[in-house]
């Protein structure tokens, strides 16, 4: 879905990127998926996010006519310095930033800053910056309604610190490495 429920955000640090290869999820499903984090203070981004969820809405009411949506209808959004849906609290990288996590059953585009193909998944990764292009709908499955979020592309922005399973490159190897334990196992490292 293209036009009023797709969204371009602002700048957001990536967690839990899952964008080369897609994932079983819990539903079995293969996916791809990332979380954003936004800044409490980008209200652009938050403000596009809400239209989107009202035409969202509108669309959903359209398409099925007689089906009511809950006053307190779910979404994928969620407030980091609060709790996560299942009552544990967020990761410290959370707070003050909203959480949004996006999936798609198909690979998202994925591009730097100039908009060049990235292909080496090393680029993007938990904890780097970008902007990412989503839309919004509403599921109705199994008795349970919501709005969520289709990741459709990926901009990476600028480097971050790492979260959690950390982030390698060419200048975290030191080259000074000595090591008395590695000189006892003798050639078995060779």
């Amino acid at each position: 879905m293209a036009g009023k429920t797709q969204i371009t955000t602002g700048r957001v640090r990536f967690s839990f990127v899952n964008i080369f290869e897609p994932k079983e999820n819990q539903g079995g499903q293969l996916k791809y998926s990332l979380t954003l984090l936004i800044p409490k203070t980008d209200t652009k981004t938050l403000g596009k996010i809400k239209t989107a969820i009202e035409e969202a809405k509108k669309l959903y009411r359209e398409k099925n006519p007689g089906k009511k949506l809950p006053t307190n209808l779910a979404t994928t959004i969620h407030d980091g310095d609060g709790e996560r849906p299942s009552g544990e609290d967020f990761g410290p990288e959370c707070k003050g930033h909203y959480v949004i996590t996006v999936n798609s059953n198909n690979k998202p585009v994925i591009v730097d800053a100039s908009k060049a193909p990235i292909t080496e998944p090393s680029e993007v990764y938990s904890g780097c910056y970008g902007r990412a292009i989503i839309n919004f709908f509403v599921y109705d499955t199994a008795g349970n309604k919501g709005v969520t979020a289709g990741l459709n592309g990926v901009m990476k922005l600028g480097e971050g610190e790492p979260l959690a399973g950390g982030h390698v490159t060419d200048a975290d190897w030191d080259d000074d490495w000595d090591d008395p334990e590695a000189e006892a196992l003798g050639g078995l490292l060779d």
